[in-house]
């Protein structure tokens, strides 16, 4: 089985180790070493997978103005179009990488993802959630569920 899929994290996440498959899935075929790289920088508190309302989550990549990353629009389709040909073709989507700090929820890794299962109008999805705080952590771990109300 390939690792960095919905079910490969899941499989991680019961066995203790969703930090290593976040590093894994970044530091190869996310492509997102950076990302990996500054999340080594201080002790993280990770939680999931877990079920979440897309439209609770901000994503900070994309074409649209006011976006702290802005790509180029026919880049970012580009990609968005080949994800949802993958996804026709049975692609087990990885679930998305999202930070939690004081409420606000900001996706991490996964915009496009993200885009893709907004456009094939999915309305929840799994995410890996990320934080520093420990109350965060905890309250991260007390909404469980409720995080697709």
């Amino acid at each position: 089985m390939y690792p960095f899929t919905l079910q490969g994290a899941m499989d991680y996440a019961r066995k203790g180790l969703i930090e290593a498959w976040v590093h894994g899935f970044l530091n190869g075929p996310g492509h997102n070493k950076a990302f990996s790289d500054g999340l080594k920088l201080r002790h993280r508190f990770y939680a999931g997978p877990m079920l979440v309302k897309l439209d609770r989550l901000n994503r900070r990549c994309g074409p649209e103005p006011g976006m702290i990353y802005r790509v180029d629009r026919d880049g970012f389709e580009s990609i968005v179009n080949g994800m949802i040909h993958a996804l026709q073709h049975g692609w087990d989507m990885p679930p998305l990488i999202v930070n939690y700090a004081r409420g606000y929820y900001e996706i991490n890794d996964g915009n496009h993802r993200h885009e893709v299962l907004k456009r094939i109008g999915v309305k929840a999805y799994y995410a890996i959630f990320w934080t520093t705080d420990p109350s965060d952590y905890q309250a991260l771990l007390k909404m469980g569920n409720s995080l697709i109300n």
